[in-house]
């Protein structure tokens, strides 16, 4: 509920003089499926959105449609949109990833942003949905409008040794799916609603911009949102203005790509304004006195700062554009502001990675402490830290899309490691990890499990074949490994094996406008230990999403 792109969308559907739009959560189970407006069940409505932002999520569209008693598959329900037969469009940021895990789910994926299309779709299927079947729907809002996906109408290629070699689609159709987004706007995407019941029920949010323009080559954001945008500072005052009254509090979402400029006239407006600030996480080359002076006012005690390679030669590879004293100092700072938790967000399972980058992490928090516990001292409390730990997954549209997950060398195609192999890589360096950080008081671990992380990275990079995987996994509530295995399935296949420049990916039907051999050199120059500028939408026109 919290999801600032899921209100947007919401506030947009409402908008419309021909549409009502309501919500649906997902219960726990045992509990019954209603709209949170009005308590209807799925099946009164012609047309359900669904917003999807993780991979883990993809099973909770199967579950959802299941519940809500409709047909999961598209393929089993009626042609007309109507009764028990409604049209399911689906969006999102990881549908522009990759969405093929859940196409044969969906009537119709919107790819990219909602405001350029979503208007004009909806008017569309509103007025269709009543008189044309299913397909002869999403076949003529595909020809109008860009960012429309209809699975049904583009069916999958696949060459002599499985692997997916492309997709066919009628010749009227665009062969690929131009991803739509909103090049500017003069009001800030906010929270539309507030709830005590959210994951932030209290904090209104507001974003800087979108996309990052810093090009860490792990970061599906930092190239799937191309052309990073940051909106102007009038933007995004007048995002903020339309707090309600008795909201104090501000979370500003794209603070990782904000100039120190802008962060200045920002910290200065909220600090004039009563308002406190708050954060998901804070490049650690970004803090100024005003943002420190508003921090410190705004009675915050937990800060995150994401180092995420372990070592300064991962930072390298990575092309993270921040050193060791980046961080040090920035913790420092932090904890002289006031701040009396510190997160670290680490990465494992890096491409090159060995022993003694995680040796390396292990001696930074050891630096960090040497500064910040003499701070903690004279004040009369220490500074906790929490080191996160989180398995690296290749993802979409990445640099890293080419790489295997949990493996630190670059694989032929074709070459793959066992699923056993890897998982237990991972668990040794976080064991080592772990161990490491047990010298060191109030110094905490939490960590994901490698397993879960590898039906991530499966997910992620998916074809069609896994949404019977998803499909049985909803119907008889088996673990994914079993799943897959009924299926004939492994996770070598998708998640452990390498890729080189010319492969066609089940993601390669979306045109996100980068071109493929600018990921391939990206990923050679991780190799070979070379950074890469940030982005300059001004000149640069390398990766291809800037045609000039």
């Amino acid at each position: 509920m919290s999801s600032l792109g899921f209100q947007l969308v919401y506030a947009l559907l409402n908008e419309q003089e021909t549409l009502v739009c309501e919500r649906f959560f997902l219960p726990e189970k045992g509990d019954d499926l209603l709209s949170v407006e009005s308590g209807r069940e799925l099946t009164q409505f012609p047309l359900i959105f669904i917003s999807v932002s993780f991979e883990h999520d993809y099973l909770h569209v199967a579950e959802i449609l299941i519940r809500g008693g409709i047909a999961p598959l598209a393929k089993d329900r009626d042609t007309q949109v109507s009764g028990q037969a409604p049209l399911v469009v689906c969006g999102g940021v990881a549908t522009f990833m990759n969405p093929e895990p859940l196409a044969p789910f969906v009537d119709l994926f919107l790819i990219g942003e909602a405001e350029p299309v979503l208007e004009n779709v909806t008017d569309y299927l509103v007025l269709k949905s009543t008189v044309a079947d299913r397909l002869e729907i999403v076949k003529g809002v595909s020809e109008r409008y860009e960012g429309c996906y209809a699975p049904a109408l583009y069916n999958p290629v696949y060459g002599k040794d499985g692997r997916l070699a492309g997709h066919s689609a009628p010749p009227e159709l665009a062969g690929r799916i131009k991803k739509v987004f909103q090049q500017q706007c003069t009001t800030a995407a906010h929270s539309q609603l507030l709830s005590p019941h959210a994951e932030f029920s209290n904090l209104f949010l507001t974003e800087l911009g979108r996309g990052c323009s810093r090009g860490c080559r792990f970061c599906a954001a930092g190239y799937i949102y191309r052309p990073p945008r940051l909106w102007s500072g009038d933007a995004v005052a007048a995002g903020i203005a339309e707090r309600w009254e008795d909201t104090d509090r501000v979370g500003l979402l794209g603070m990782e790509m904000a100039d120190a400029a802008e962060l200045d006239t920002l910290s200065n407006y909220l600090g004039e304004s009563g308002c406190a600030l708050s954060f998901s996480s804070l490049r650690a080359d970004r803090l100024s006195k005003p943002l420190l002076d508003l921090l410190a006012g705004s009675n915050l005690k937990s800060v995150a700062i994401a180092p995420d390679g372990c070592s300064e030669r991962l930072r390298i590879v990575i092309n993270k554009g921040l050193d060791e004293q980046d961080i040090i100092r920035a913790a420092e700072r932090l904890v002289a502001a006031g701040i009396y938790k510190l997160k670290l967000y680490l990465m494992i399972g890096l491409p090159t990675e060995t022993e003694k980058d995680l040796e390396e992490a292990i001696q930074l928090v050891d630096r960090i402490k040497g500064k910040i516990d003499p701070i903690g001292r004279l004040r009369g409390r220490l500074c906790e830290i929490t080191i996160s730990i989180n398995c690296f997954v290749p993802k979409p549209w990445t640099p890293f899309q080419f790489h295997a997950f949990g493996v630190s060398e670059q694989l032929e195609k074709g070459e793959y490691k066992s699923r056993q192999e890897v998982v237990n890589r991972l668990k040794n360096r976080l064991k080592f990890l772990k161990n490491g950080f047990k010298a060191y008081a109030n110094v905490h671990v939490s960590h994901d499990k490698p397993d879960n992380v590898l039906f991530q990275a499966i997910l992620a990079r998916g074809d069609r074949k896994l949404a019977e995987v998803l499909l049985e996994m909803a119907v008889y509530g088996i673990p994914w490994k079993q799943a897959m295995k009924r299926q004939g399935l492994t996770a070598e296949q998708y998640a452990l094996c390498g890729y080189d420049d010319s492969d066609y990916f089940p993601w390669s039907i979306i045109d996100h406008s980068i071109k493929q051999s600018y990921l391939w050199r990206e990923y050679q120059r991780a190799f070979a230990g070379k950074t890469s500028d940030p982005c300059d939408t001004k000149k640069c026109r390398v990766c291809g999403v800037c045609h000039g």
